[in-house]
């Protein structure tokens, strides 16, 4: 099972403005939606995200639910960063611990569910929140602190550093805190226009998305390399298939990066 990871800027107010004040009223939606120049045809698919998220039991888990939902809400507001399988919730190391946010300290306590994990527990969930204060403190600290930029380096391996940094910088530079949730965009490597995305996908800063490609087609040319097969022979037959369940209504797919890869 794959993780795509991405990292939304997304400031405490936002959340509470972008998600949880239209679940209580949704005519807040249209005026959103207005203020920021959101097309219709992502303005309907942040409406079902909200019907979905009204859906949601108090006995659910918050993070596969409503905190899935605010990352991909903030998708159709403003831009947002990939990184295939580097996550924060994945660290083992506490020391990153005093950079996060729980829930509980964001939103009323009366829009939690009863399961609440602040990390990503599976596919189609928010991980660890980065408020704005600490966005600042990481990246400082990642210049100056040799044990936090080796847990960073350790976690976004393979140039995935990169794409996370940008993330951080663009939330310091924005003043916003940064969510950080799974699947909000499944890339597609063998084909980047066919990739699946459930907020915009032109919001989505395209870099991770093509180190994910690289790296594929390197496996795919070191296969073939060992096995004696023809250069590209494995990614000419190669199938890519969306296997997990979806949370969400409204999948967009189908040749949204076509004008981003020019292709």
């Amino acid at each position: 099972m794959g993780w795509d990871i991405s990292y939304h800027p997304i400031s405490e107010k936002q959340i509470n403005e972008w998600y949880f004040d239209v679940l209580e009223n949704q005519d807040l939606l249209e005026k959103l939606a207005s203020e920021n120049n959101i097309e219709d045809f992502y303005k309907e698919k942040y409406a079902d995200t909200i019907k979905v998220g009204l859906e949601t039991k108090e006995d659910a888990v918050f993070d596969t639910r409503h905190g899935y939902y605010v990352a991909v809400v903030q998708g159709f507001f403003q831009k947002y960063f990939y990184t295939r399988g580097a996550a924060l919730s994945f660290s083992e190391n506490s020391s990153l611990q005093k950079y996060f946010k729980n829930w509980r300290d964001i939103i009323p306590n009366d829009k939690l569910t009863t399961n609440v994990n602040n990390r990503i527990v599976n596919n189609y969930c928010s991980g660890v929140y980065i408020p704005e204060n600490k966005v600042i403190e990481l990246l400082n600290d990642y210049n100056s602190d040799p044990e936090i930029k080796k847990e960073l380096d350790h976690l976004f391996s393979h140039n995935r550093i990169n794409e996370f940094l940008k993330a951080l910088n663009f939330a310091k530079d924005s003043n916003l805190g940064l969510l950080e949730a799974t699947e909000v965009v499944e890339p597609n490597p063998i084909d980047l226009n066919d990739s699946a995305c459930y907020s915009n996908l032109f919001n989505c800063d395209v870099g991770g998305a093509l180190l994910y490609k690289q790296a594929a087609m390197e496996q795919f040319a070191e296969i073939e390399k060992r096995k004696n097969l023809p250069e590209g022979e494995i990614a000419s037959k190669a199938k890519y298939e969306v296997t997990h369940i979806a949370p969400v209504k409204k999948k967009e797919k189908v040749g949204l990066w076509k004008k981003l890869f020019a292709k």
